[in-house]
């Protein structure tokens, strides 16, 4: 299982960047997928979900009408859509595959900063 993660970058505070998450080594249809983030000097926090049709999504309260979580499983990528970004959405991306017991697989994360 590899997943990777891509499109973090410096941006200003309302400001919009998409994620990408290219996913290998399994079936990446047949998984339900998560976005999660970890601030500088913070523990993990969820973000988003989506399931495998891509019909259903789940978000944070903090990113809700400003964050759209969708997937292309023709092209096994999970993306982030994110708009109005704060300076407190700074920190490290990770995807991840949702498995029963949980998050089994992550990436390594992609960086995004929001800073004026």
């Amino acid at each position: 299982v590899q997943l990777v993660e891509s499109g973090g970058a410096l941006v200003q505070p309302g400001g919009s960047l998409r994620l990408s998450c290219a996913a290998s080594g399994f079936t990446f249809s047949s998984y339900d997928m998560s976005w999660v983030r970890q601030a500088p000097g913070k523990g993990p926090e969820w973000v988003s979900t989506i399931n495998t049709g891509g019909g259903r999504t789940y978000y944070a309260d903090s990113v809700k009408g400003r964050f759209t979580i969708s997937r292309d499983n023709a092209k096994n990528t999970l993306y982030l859509q994110m708009n109005s970004l704060k300076p407190e959405d700074t920190a490290l991306y990770y995807c991840a595959r949702v498995a029963f017991a949980g998050m089994d697989y992550w990436g390594k994360g992609t960086l995004v900063s929001v800073s004026s």
